[in-house]
């Protein structure tokens, strides 16, 4: 019953026109990117994924993934053989290097790809999604043998990977890990212990997987300075590339999940699994945060992607159910009643959706764009720059995105009334979906504690200086532009909110530590409410400009200019309020003591 089209008009718009990654021809990679080849990427991805990986999104909830006593798992009917056609249609090679058989396109359109199919199908899309991260890992820390070995049946997705992080008793503090990797006389390691909840763990869909395992060799710190990361293939992978013999890793169970029942995610138990290390002995944590960072946005995708999918549902269904009459009078006389469509609160729920998801579809392209010039930009100052800018906002992707994006799905449930609470309506799955991405790949308090801990302090500021200075820029450029000088002023004042509040945290930190923790979610919200501001002042920009030859184009810019004015108006003012928050400090938030949290009987 529910429906999805890929954001295709939208996606061009950013990557063409706010973005023009065509005036990056000079640099390696983008000389491929012309207007007519991303235009046919974007199209043909949106197709693939509306039409091939969409349809299965529902059944694939109700069925789930299937562990049988081998071990094995199999995939909800269909998965497999989708994934055939993804693989063979070298949709998982698009942004991968040309060294290892990718097709060496920029990130910006691996991220346009990623969006439409977590929207189409998320747990299917955490299956190619994580083999990614994985290839990260090893291109950056992988020796010459690992990556000719893994890599490019890795990139053309005849292998996919994992990353293993988590046990049973310790989560974020890695510390804790207990799982042991003894060295072996032919240069390997046995690796002994188990991880869970590890996304695509095992799975039909390939011919192996290659796991990225956190270990502990003997005699290593007992503390994050002493962890390893190692290569665990399922298979062994012999010396002319053949699959050998089964490796000492088997699913020990598949967990009972609120959401993403298409994606096996699994307790594997490691018995003197051969494992080899990856980069050098406990300098582990440094390689797997290099998965984490990949991951981390592909998730703050996901918080985007659901929240679009519930949204283009909630308008279809605010047109369609007809209840009571709109306040200003009959907005169809003829009828019995209105649909809600005509709705204030309706509206406002229909408008904050798309206000979010269009600014956050900028964001997260400009974030990718930023990853392409980390990489590949003309010089090293240039490239540094655009590593800080996305590192400041990798945990405000994540965190903020996946916050409004469990958000806008859950107001789009509550635009169907009953209905959405209604499993075949499917607006179900998106909320539950949603939820993960708000957990996973470090909980989005921990994004806030990166955020303001980490991040705002690093050489001495210099990167939320950088950001300040850059959306000052920005707003002096649109005060001189007609008709965006209000917007301009608007975002300037909610600058100043943030700019306000990192002095408070500058003042106040340093003495009371809990007055950061305590401030630290306010403030990623805060950042990614000015975030999306800057990203729908530059649309404004855009569209403004192109208003005066739009042709039949008009209405998509005279859109883009009113959905950037109910930001400015709707948005923007939370921040405000959000740093009021973070001046009242900690100490009523940690005034109680444990037992006045007990409930009396």
């Amino acid at each position: 019953m529910p429906t999805y089209t890929a954001p295709t008009r939208d996606t061009r718009f950013i990557v063409n026109e706010m973005l023009d990654l065509a005036s990056y021809s000079n640099l390696p990679g983008f000389e491929m990117a012309t207007p007519d080849i991303t235009d046919a990427v974007i199209n043909e991805g949106g197709r693939f994924c509306s039409e091939i990986l969409f349809p299965l999104n529902q059944s694939g909830d109700q069925q789930g993934c299937t562990r049988h006593e081998d071990g094995t798992v199999t995939t909800p009917e269909g998965f497999k053989q989708a994934f055939d056609q993804f693989r063979e249609a070298g949709w998982g090679t698009l942004a991968q290097p040309e060294e290892f058989g990718g097709q060496g396109m920029p990130h910006v359109l691996g991220f346009a790809f990623e969006e439409f199919i977590s929207s189409a199908n998320q747990a299917f899309g955490m299956y190619p999604g994580l083999t990614n991260g994985a290839i990260s890992a090893l291109i950056a820390k992988g020796s010459q043998e690992q990556k000719e070995k893994y890599l490019p049946k890795m990139v053309s997705n005849e292998w996919t990977g994992t990353m293993n992080l988590t046990e049973p008793h310790c989560g974020t503090d890695l510390g804790l890990i207990r799982t042991k990797a003894e060295p072996q006389a032919d240069g390997s390691y046995a690796i002994t212990g188990t991880k869970i909840f590890i996304s695509a763990g095992e799975h039909d869909m390939a011919d192996n997987i290659i796991h990225l395992v956190l270990a502990k060799t003997p005699g290593a710190p007992d503390s994050t300075k002493g962890i390893s990361l190692f290569v665990v293939p399922k298979f062994l992978v012999n010396d002319d590339g053949s699959l050998g013999e089964r490796n000492g890793v088997v699913c020990g169970s598949i967990e009972h999940k609120m959401g993403i029942h298409g994606n096996a995610t699994c307790l594997l138990n490691y018995d003197e699994a051969k494992g080899w290390l990856v980069g050098e002995e406990n300098k582990g944590l440094a390689a797997m945060f290099i998965m984490m960072n990949a991951a981390r946005l592909g998730v703050g995708i996901q918080g985007l992607s659901q929240a679009e999918v519930a949204y283009q549902n909630g308008v279809a269904y605010a047109l369609d159910r007809r209840q009571g009459r709109a306040l200003t009078g009959p907005a169809e006389p003829d009828a019995k009643a209105d649909p809600i469509f005509v709705h204030p609160d309706v509206r406002r729920m229909l408008m904050d959706a798309k206000a979010f998801t269009e600014g956050m579809r900028a964001l997260t392209l400009w974030g990718a764009l930023l990853v392409d010039l980390t990489h590949k930009a003309a010089t090293e100052e240039d490239r540094a720059e655009a590593d800080a800018m996305i590192g400041l906002l990798t945990p405000v992707i994540k965190g903020y995105g996946t916050d409004k994006g469990y958000e806008i799905a859950t107001n789009m449930q509550q635009v169907y009334g009953g209905h959405g609470y209604i499993e075949e309506w499917g607006m179900s799955q998106y909320v539950r979906d949603a939820r993960i991405a708000q957990i996973y790949e470090g909980t989005n308090g921990i994004q806030a504690m990166d955020l303001c801990g980490r991040k705002l302090a690093q050489s001495g500021g210099a990167a939320i200086q950088a950001f300040f200075k850059m959306a000052g820029e920005d707003i002096a450029t649109a005060r001189e532009i007609e008709g965006l000088a209000d917007m301009a002023e608007q975002l300037e004042k909610a600058v100043g909110q943030q700019q306000a509040a990192t002095m408070w945290f500058m003042q106040n930190a340093m003495q009371n530590p809990n007055d950061l923790g305590a401030g630290a979610h306010h403030y990623m919200h805060i950042m990614g409410i000015v975030t999306l501001g800057l990203m729908w002042l530059r649309m404004a920009k855009v569209a403004t400009n192109r208003l005066g030859d739009a042709g039949d184009d008009k209405p998509f810019y005279e859109q883009k200019l009113a959905t950037a004015r109910y930001y400015m108006d709707r948005y923007l003012p939370d921040a405000g309020a959000l740093r009021r928050k973070i001046e009242s400090g900690s100490a009523s938030m940690m005034a109680l003591g444990e037992e006045a949290f007990a409930t009396a009987a």
